[in-house]
């Protein structure tokens, strides 16, 4: 940490990461600032938590190391208009996902060091794991070192922030943002819901109950997240039922077959080749009007309504971290 004594971090953006990384590195006795725009509702939740809060550009000359945690759509335009003019030879400029940078959408000066500590977990899950002596994984790429020291000074944020209790992993911008991606796509956020709404879907127009297909479909699927999430495939297997591991095998390759495979990869190669990013660049350039609609038509699918109906039975699910 001696090589970010006396540095002060610019923390841009206080959101579900913005605030986690701040309040950390805050924590571990370093000098943190927090840059928002005149109005932010953030702004007094920031200095309720004894840090300093100042406007972007303010907080873009002032940091040395400077940590962009707004959502990827508007990094290009604040940086261009609040942060470029204050990239002076010998700042680091950060980043937690690498989107802007390997789509060139942000160019940062020579003299710049460009790095990514990217935590794997929400802001939120991060804070609490640190205030319980903990940290969760991270991260760690270099796009480019102006000083010789973009990645030690890299490793030395990722420790600021608890990242190095439990583990840092190098990588680059590209492998970061084409899984991060992918990931996102493929299974965490797209593959696994559209999976959902087809097998409840599915239930439904066999004749089945909605609650007992909402249960079966979407409701269960915590229990086995969690086993996954705690000991990987063999112990989700070795946990349910000999039926439902038998249905496991022979079952799931007939749902998830050779042609689901051919999609991802097909998915996989527009992440690749830009044409997602261009994509999600001209969407918002335009006003979001499909990602608007696609939001609206799905907060309408009857699997989200027969869910609000059950979860309010269910009051014990407000406790769950």
């Amino acid at each position: 940490m001696s090589l970010v004594d006396g540095k002060t971090f610019g923390i841009i953006g206080y959101g579900s990461q913005g605030h986690a990384h701040a309040l950390n590195l805050y924590d571990n006795g370093l000098d943190v600032m927090v840059g928002l725009y005149e109005g932010s509702s953030s702004i007094a939740k920031a200095e309720a938590e004894g840090l300093k809060v100042g406007m972007v550009a303010e907080v873009a000359e002032q940091s040395d190391i400077i940590m962009m945690l707004i959502p990827d759509h508007l990094q290009s335009e604040v940086y261009r208009e609040s942060i470029q003019q204050h990239m002076l030879p010998g700042k680091t400029l950060m980043f937690a996902h690498g989107f802007n940078i390997h789509y060139d959408t942000i160019q940062a000066p020579e003299g710049v060091d460009v790095s990514m500590v990217a935590p794997k977990a929400p802001g939120h899950r991060m804070r609490e794991v640190f205030t319980k002596g903990s940290g969760v994984p991270g991260l760690l790429a270099v796009h480019q070192d102006a000083t010789g020291n973009a990645h030690a000074v890299g490793l030395a944020y990722a420790r600021g922030v608890g990242c190095t209790r439990a583990g840092v992993l190098d990588t680059t911008f590209k492998e970061e943002t084409e899984t991060d991606l992918f990931g996102e796509q493929a299974v965490l956020c797209g593959g696994v819901t559209a999976l959902v709404k087809a097998a409840y879907e599915t239930l439904i127009e066999a004749g089945y109950q909605p609650e007992s297909a909402y249960f079966e479909c979407m409701h269960e699927l915590k229990l086995i997240v969690d086993l996954l999430y705690q000991g990987g495939m063999g112990y989700m297997r070795y946990s349910v039922s000999d039926t439902a591991e038998f249905g496991d095998y022979t079952r799931g390759p007939v749902v998830v077959d050779a042609q689901v495979k051919e999609n991802m990869k097909e998915v996989l190669a527009r992440i690749q080749d830009g044409s997602f990013a261009r994509e999600w660049i001209a969407e918002n350039d335009e006003g979001r009007p499909t990602f608007y609609r696609m939001r609206e038509e799905n907060a309408a699918h009857p699997i989200e309504e027969v869910g609000k109906e059950l979860r309010a039975m269910m009051p014990f699910l407000q406790d769950v971290d």
